[in-house]
């Protein structure tokens, strides 16, 4: 998936990962770093859905995109794809406090 994203012209990179759906299903999340002077939003966000499923099997394109300045990366420039969370994610370690230093 990450392949087929970055293979379109508005997408410098691309991150997924595994994110339950409302039934408890693991789909893809895609996080993409669009090209410099590349507008994100609502249609580029269709347009890349329409993107991997044509370039792919229909099921599976990401069910969820979320655009970002950069992919967390550590200092030998290995993707850290353990700190990339999905907004129910990031809501649920905020509810639980998991996400507070240990004293």
């Amino acid at each position: 998936v990450e392949r087929a994203l970055t293979s379109h012209e508005a997408v410098w990179e691309a991150a997924v990962i595994g994110a339950d759906d409302d039934e408890g299903l693991i789909k893809p999340f895609a996080f993409v770093v669009t090209n410099v002077g590349q507008e994100s939003g609502p249609k580029l966000e269709a347009e890349l859905r329409d993107f991997v499923k044509n370039v792919l099997a229909p099921y599976k394109y990401p069910r969820w995109i979320e655009f970002v300045e950069s992919l967390p990366r550590g200092p030998g420039g290995k993707l850290l794809r353990y700190k990339l969370r999905t907004p129910k994610q990031k809501r649920r370690r905020a509810e639980t406090g998991h996400n507070e230093p240990v004293k």
